[in-house]
């Protein structure tokens, strides 16, 4: 019998109706690209000192000097989480000794910040770690609040997947939408950070399930642009609860698009539904000046498509042989890492030196010529290199950051730059590769397991962040090693360029650099001297 694929072979592949949907599922993703990095700026931690109450009756001179300094990045600054014992020096004022002149500060006892923090304006009006007081003791809450949204994702990506299959990918599609814009709105009326935590987790959630679209080239770029909206947005309201609000806004439009985006006519198909599957098609056929066949489903095979079912397959057929267990673990390492060096490059622009609206845009600019040319790169070249070479790339820029004098910043920025560069053009081109690596029957299983491995590494990737705050090249010294490690570890994977997929687990091209033992079983997927053109398939998350 034929497939959903020739049953509709008449509406070609990339009529106007394709490019309209297309262009829909990808605009629904925009929102994506500032919710998720929205933290950037919500939980961002501006310049802060203790707080010296008026009732201590310091004079001029002690209130100046109340605050001990420290090393930071080679210069002298005011601690941040300290300061002097206000009871002491509270009696040298009072006895009119001077610091420093009659009294040795290095020799004061210090104390925490017993009455707060004085927080800077002059970026930040507002954010949730100053409302909040998430600072020195309280510090370790910043990344915590990031990782629990991507522990929301993955939760998400378990159970949107099962859904689907059972209501409909347009109604899930939607939920999950007003899950991320009605949670994102529930927390602008945050009372504290548990309250704001718990509503995050459920925004991530709501996050996943917009990865609908067929192409990932385009929902990558989408989510480019919706991250680029986020410094402006920022740029012009400086206080959090305003910020989220205005957020929220675009993702409340995107129930308008309920009335353009139709049910998968694949999915109705799957339930028995095909008046409805017709209906879509036919208007798709209109829609792409085609004329229809005479019948597009023929009675006779109605009854098949429904009763149509695939060969079951477990998880644990991801190591059933040697070579598809060697290629599981290695896929899972891939995709960590680089989940780790993406996200943990997007989360550190607030760290880097100059204005955090200026570097937050060129990180979601940067992203637009790195797909682009992972495009590129899929298309005419094979996928190991292409691969190995922009993760070379990504990752030696940050080791070599440490290198750079102080007062070159600029420099330093550019490096950051180019190697976000290298690791975005790996984190699309990843998807591909890994697709085209699994054979037909384990191919989603396969992909779901490393898009997991994914989520994983976004979970920890806040935490390589937050060790800049005790050595400031620390972050770009760990993503910088893992990054290369995995370039090297890219170079064993077997070359799917210009091969056709596998179908079979027999049929898996070979792990590199491990022996294999013949066995009578073995098939190649192509005769000697039998060339075949690539067969680059995306799969939606």
């Amino acid at each position: 019998m034929r497939d959903y694929d020739e049953v509709t072979a008449f509406l070609g592949k990339w009529g106007p109706f394709q490019r309209l949907i297309f262009f829909l599922l990808s605009a629904s993703i925009i929102p994506n690209g500032f919710n998720g990095m929205s933290v950037v700026f919500l939980a961002a931690t501006p310049e802060h000192r203790c707080r010296v109450p008026d009732t201590a009756n310091l004079s001029s001179a002690w209130r100046n000097h109340t605050i001990p300094l420290r090393m930071q990045d080679g210069r002298e600054v005011a601690h941040s989480c300290r300061r002097y014992r206000l009871a002491a020096v509270a009696n040298f004022s009072a006895l009119g000794l001077e610091p420093g002149r009659d009294v040795d500060l290095e020799q004061l006892e210090q104390e925490s910040c017993l009455d707060g923090w004085e927080f800077s304006q002059d970026v930040y009006q507002t954010t949730i770690i100053t409302e909040w007081n998430l600072v020195c003791e309280d510090d370790w809450k910043a990344p915590l609040i990031v990782s629990l949204f991507f522990w929301g994702v993955l939760m998400g990506s378990f159970i949107s997947g099962q859904l689907s299959d059972r209501f409909g990918r347009k109604n899930v599609l939607f939920v999950t939408m007003a899950m991320q814009t009605g949670f994102s709105f529930l927390q602008i009326f945050s009372k504290n950070f548990e309250m704001f935590a718990v509503l995050f987790v459920l925004v991530g959630m709501g996050q996943i399930s917009n990865y609908v679209a067929a192409f990932v080239l385009g929902v990558c770029i989408f989510y480019a642009f919706g991250y680029m909206l986020l410094p402006l947005f920022a740029y012009f309201i400086r206080d959090w609860r305003m910020l989220l609000l205005a957020l929220t806004m675009p993702g409340v439009l995107c129930a308008g698009l309920w009335w353009f985006i139709p049910e998968s006519p694949r999915w109705l198909i799957s339930q028995g539904r095909f008046k409805e599957a017709e209906v879509i098609i036919r208007k798709a056929a209109r829609i792409n000046a085609i004329v229809l066949p005479s019948t597009i489903f023929d009675p006779s095979e109605l009854q098949d498509f429904s009763a149509q079912k695939q060969q079951s397959h477990s998880i644990l057929d991801l190591l059933q042989t040697r070579n598809i267990r060697m290629v599981t673990i290695m896929s899972i390492i891939l995709w960590m890492t680089i989940s780790v060096g993406y996200f943990g490059l997007s989360l550190d622009t607030p760290n880097l030196h100059g204005d955090v609206y200026v570097n937050c845009l060129l990180s979601a600019v940067v992203e637009v010529p790195a797909y682009v040319l992972a495009w590129l790169l899929l298309q005419h070249l094979p996928r190991r290199y292409s691969m190995a070479t922009a993760l070379f790339l990504g990752g030696s820029v940050l080791l070599f950051l440490q290198l750079v004098p102080q007062d070159l910043y600029y420099l330093a920025t550019t490096l950051v730059m180019v190697g976000k560069f290298g690791v975005t053009a790996a984190f699309s081109m990843v998807y591909v590769y890994t697709a085209e690596l699994y054979p037909t029957v384990v191919r989603n299983m396969g992909v779901g397991v490393s898009s997991t491995a994914s989520r994983l590494g976004s979970i920890l990737s806040p935490y390589f962040v937050y060790l800049g705050a005790y050595d400031r090249f620390l972050p770009y010294i760990l993503m910088g090693s893992l990054t290369i490690l995995t370039a090297v570890l890219t170079l064993f994977l077997p070359e799917s360029f210009g091969t056709q997929l596998p179908d079979t687990i027999d049929q898996m091209l070979k792990v590199k650099g491990i022996k294999y033992r013949q066995t009578p079983s073995h098939t190649r997927i192509l005769k000697d001297g039998e060339e075949s053109p690539t067969a680059l398939k995306s799969t939606a998350l």
